[in-house]
């Protein structure tokens, strides 16, 4: 049984969930999000407390409902709150700069790179090597920090390269002289 799919998802004062039909639309503070759900699942909203409940004989069901759960719970908290990733830029000469709905970064290659944004992330640069990106969209935000890192992903030498700002690098030792 799932043990994320049994917890219920608590609701906050200012999000509203309405189910209609096969969809799912939270409306908050900071915006508006909606989802398809699969039709293994059902969802339930009573006093505030919003339940995802399937069918338990089948395991590919009871994996969607811990599935479904989630992706509402993270829709609540990012209406409500909103959600945050930090990018760092190692390298010198490495540095971003934020222009509207894209972003320009030098990291190393003959010309600038022009990252465009996707609607609902913004970004903001400070000291041009620290990168915050902030949306409502856990998915989509994630998605484009991927993007960004795969820019230039962090080398294992020297570390240069765009690297998650909680990211370690394993670090290996470069080549020594050769005994004769």
């Amino acid at each position: 049984m799932s043990r994320i799919g049994k917890k219920p998802v608590q609701l906050p004062d200012k999000v509203q969930v309405a189910i209609d039909g096969d969809m799912v639309k939270v409306k908050g503070p900071k915006g508006n999000l909606d989802r398809k759900l699969h039709p293994a699942v059902d969802v339930k909203i009573e006093d505030n407390v919003l339940t995802v409940s399937t069918d338990t004989s089948n395991k590919k069901k009871v994996a969607l409902q811990g599935l479904f759960r989630s992706l509402i719970s993270n829709m609540v908290t990012g209406v409500s709150q909103g959600y945050e990733k930090k990018l760092l830029l190692s390298g010198i000469g490495y540095r971003a700069e934020a222009k509207g709905k894209s972003l320009v970064l030098n990291v190393g290659y003959s010309n600038p790179v022009n990252f465009d944004l996707p609607d609902g992330i913004s970004a903001n640069v400070e000291n041009n090597t620290k990168i915050t990106l902030s949306g409502i969209d856990k998915e989509v935000l994630g998605q484009a920090a991927a993007n960004i890192r795969d820019v230039r992903p962090p080398e294992p030498y020297k570390g240069k390269g765009i690297m998650y700002a909680d990211e370690r690098i394993i670090r290996k030792a470069g080549k020594t002289a050769g005994k004769e």
